[in-house]
């Protein structure tokens, strides 16, 4: 009698997690991109990123790639699962992995601000200041008598034009930034701080106008965000660059402002 042979299955297409993750990793990573930008634009957090000006380019390019990246899903192709030694099998692993986290990490952990942590390891006022326009701004303020109004921005800007302490002799200064300590007199002096962000985060220069207050640190702590309101006088501390500092005459403790950075 003729022997049966065993039943064998078709070599057709089967499933693989392994396969699927190798093949598809690079476009879920760009689902996690796209969805994570769009979700940024939609809850009003996209600013902590990027400057106010892409916002439109970005959220268009971000709706473009969540298009290509389901058409990509929509594809479909015979395919046999290919074998995979041990090595790519843990690459694989590994990928899945760090794609997962960056998936929950997008999700869990709000976005927050650059910090004064940031800002020490960048140069403070080293840049950010259109300085003639900027000064143009604030002298135009300044001629109101509404000193209270100039930001953060046109003071620094206004101190790089002049440190004649007789210039703001009258001028009472009422500045709102996080708290950042003088890298070179930590211990008596603080900078009322904001970024400047010219195209995002990633640029963002610190800005800032120093105040003289020994022994700062019982009251306040770097990252507070605070009102400071006095008069720019002569800098009593021998260790710092700044010629001027603010001697403050009151110190209010305010919440974070909903755009925290200035352009």
């Amino acid at each position: 009698m003729p022997k049966l042979r065993p039943r064998t299955r078709s070599a057709g297409p089967r499933f693989s997690f392994g396969y699927f993750a190798t093949r598809w990793q690079g476009v879920m990573l760009c689902l996690v991109a796209v969805v994570a930008t769009i979700w940024l634009g939609l809850s009003g957090q996209l600013g902590l990123y990027i400057h106010p000006r892409y916002f439109g380019f970005t959220l268009v390019m971000a709706v473009i790639g969540l298009g290509l990246v389901i058409a990509g899903f929509g594809l479909r192709e015979k395919f046999e699962t290919p074998k995979t030694g041990r090595a790519e099998a843990g690459l694989t692993v590994v990928g899945v992995v760090l794609l997962a986290v960056i998936g929950v990490a997008t999700i869990v952990v709000p976005p927050t601000t650059l910090t004064s942590a940031t800002a020490s390891q960048r140069e403070m006022n080293s840049g950010g200041v259109a300085a003639e326009a900027d000064a143009d701004e604030a002298a135009a303020l300044i001629g109101t008598g509404d000193f209270e109004s100039l930001t953060v921005k046109e003071w620094v800007s206004l101190l790089k034009q002049s440190s004649d302490p007789h210039f703001y002799a009258d001028k009472t200064a009422q500045i709102t930034g996080f708290v950042s300590p003088d890298a070179n007199d930590p211990e008596n002096v603080f900078y009322v701080a904001r970024f400047v962000v010219t195209c995002c985060a990633v640029d963002a220069t610190p800005i800032g106008v120093p105040v003289y207050l020994p022994d700062w640190q019982s009251t306040y702590e770097p990252d507070q965000w605070v009102q400071v309101t006095g008069r720019l006088a002569i800098n009593p501390s021998a260790r710092v660059t700044e010629p001027l500092a603010i001697d403050p005459v009151e110190i209010l403790e305010v919440d974070q402002p909903d755009d925290p950075y200035v352009y």
